[in-house]
Order: C-alpha cells, then sequence, then structure tokens
C-alpha cells in the first residue's frame, strides 16, 4: 500500500476502520459512519485502500437526492497523476473515513495510522477473528506506538448474536483487553440492504432500523469526542510521554484466543 498522504490540519477529524483480516465488516462501518456525518451537513471524504473496492462501489450506488460523501479510490493505481494528487482531500473535508486493506505490513500499519484521529477495530464472534484481533491491537500498540493513555483506539464487536457461546467468548476477549468496546452491532438484513442500496441506517426506514442505528449513533457519539480526547491527553510541559509498557494483559489475552 502506497503512503497514505494527509494535510496536517488540527481540525480534520480522521477516523481509520483497521483489521488486517478481511470479512470483518470495515466498509460496512466506514460506510454507515460517513452516512452519518454527511447527514448531519459535515463535509465527509471517504478513503477507500481495500482492493475489492466496496465503499467505492457502495458510492456508485449512492442515491443523488442524498448528502454528497467525497469518494477516493486509493486503491488504484494511475500514471497520470502523482500518488500525492491522487490522494488529495478537499480542503473543505471535516471528517476523512479510512477504509484499510486488509494484510497490512508494518510499514503501512504506521503510515495508515499516522494523525488519526480515531481508530476503530471491528471483531467478530469467531476464534479465528479474535486471535487475529488480538494481534493486530498488539501491532497498533507496539509496531503503530498507539498510547492507549490517547484513548483513540475502540472495538465494535460486528455481526453478533446475543445469548451465544461465541457472543459470551468474544465479549470476554474484549473486556480483557482494557481498550473501550463503544458498539456491539448485531448480525442483521439491515447492513447487507444498506451496502446495497448505497445508503446508510440513518437514511433508511426508522421502524426497520431503530436498534442498529442505536449501536451506530454510539459509535459516531464516542468519535465526535476525538478533540476532547486530543486536549486532554496533551503534555503541558510539551515533553512526549513514553509509550505504555504495560501489554501483559493484550500478551495473556492472544494466548488464550489462539
Amino acid at each position: 500500500m502506497p503512503m497514505l498522504i494527509t494535510p496536517t490540519r488540527d481540525n480534520l477529524n480522521k477516523i481509520v476502520v483497521l483489521n488486517p483480516k478481511g470479512g470483518c465488516g470495515k466498509s460496512t462501518i466506514a460506510t454507515n459512519i460517513a452516512a452519518s456525518y454527511a447527514r448531519q451537513g459535515s463535509r465527509t471524504t471517504i478513503m477507500d485502500f481495500d482492493p475489492q473496492g466496496s465503499t467505492m462501489g457502495w458510492l456508485d450506488r449512492r442515491p443523488s437526492d442524498l448528502p454528497v460523501i467525497h469518494g477516493i479510490a486509493a486503491f488504484k493505481k494511475t500514471m497520470h497523476a502523482t500518488r500525492s494528487w491522487q490522494l488529495r482531500i478537499p480542503d473543505d473535508t471535516c471528517n476523512l473515513i479510512v477504509d484499510s486493506p486488509a494484510g497490512l505490513n508494518h510499514d503501512d500499519l504506521r503510515e495508515v495510522t499516522r494523525d488519526a484521529a480515531s481508530i476503530l477495530v471491528p471483531v467478530l464472534p469467531s476464534s479465528m477473528d479474535i486471535h487475529a484481533a488480538s494481534r493486530c491491537i498488539a501491532d497498533l500498540l507496539l509496531v503503530a506506538k498507539i498510547d492507549r493513555r490517547d484513548r483513540k483506539l475502540a472495538v465494535v464487536a460486528n455481526r453478533t448474536r446475543k445469548n451465544t457461546k461465541s457472543f459470551a467468548r468474544l465479549m470476554r476477549f474484549l473486556d480483557s483487553l482494557g481498550i473501550p468496546i463503544i458498539a456491539v452491532l448485531r448480525d442483521s438484513q439491515n447492513f447487507v440492504r444498506s451496502a446495497e442500496q448505497g445508503v446508510g441506517l440513518v437514511e433508511m426506514q426508522p421502524s426497520r432500523v431503530r436498534p442498529d442505528v442505536e449501536q451506530l449513533e454510539r459509535i459516531v457519539s464516542w468519535l465526535d469526542g476525538w478533540a476532547e480526547r486530543r486536549r486532554n491527553t496533551t503534555n503541558v510541559t510539551g515533553i512526549r510521554r513514553q509509550p505504555s509498557s504495560r501489554i501483559s494483559i493484550l500478551r495473556k489475552a492472544q494466548v488464550s484466543s489462539a
């Protein structure tokens, strides 16, 4: 994955949806966040690094009478423009949502999360997905140097069915990480329909999607706190904090989920 180039702007809400394992719902979450912000009237850009192009396909299907969302097909390469020009973001963009690809190497992980205001890791309730998520979070902490104390990292439990053993196992694992679980999305056909129609859940008939929209609103509410989190973690002395070395809980979780 080529370097992600974003402008240095204190007011840019850069949200990265990330999990190196494919099929965990990154595009579904990214598109619904984008639709929520666009519906609020905020200028929103979505950047698709996934070679499958699911997010760009969703934008292509988006009805013309809905709020505009700017799309950047970052997975495409062109000989007619520089990479920085291809990845340029409109100056009036308030919210940038990055749909990351599967299989990120360490260099790409550092680049895609650079200057991120928030990082969301969707996790499915299976042993394989739990193990992949534990490795992903370990890499974010140790390779990308994401500090827990910055509170920019959160987990979304995805495609869950409550009162099942797999759901209970997933929640035990997530609780052990000490990273906030900001939403629990159910296994619902509403997400499938929204993807097929190029719309967000917030743009569908409210009576049909209310439980799902409530969880999506929890995600957006947490994301909206990015500026406050950044202010609260600023060191008034101007000396950069050293990354936290408390990873024993994470390592324990990796072993137990294997």
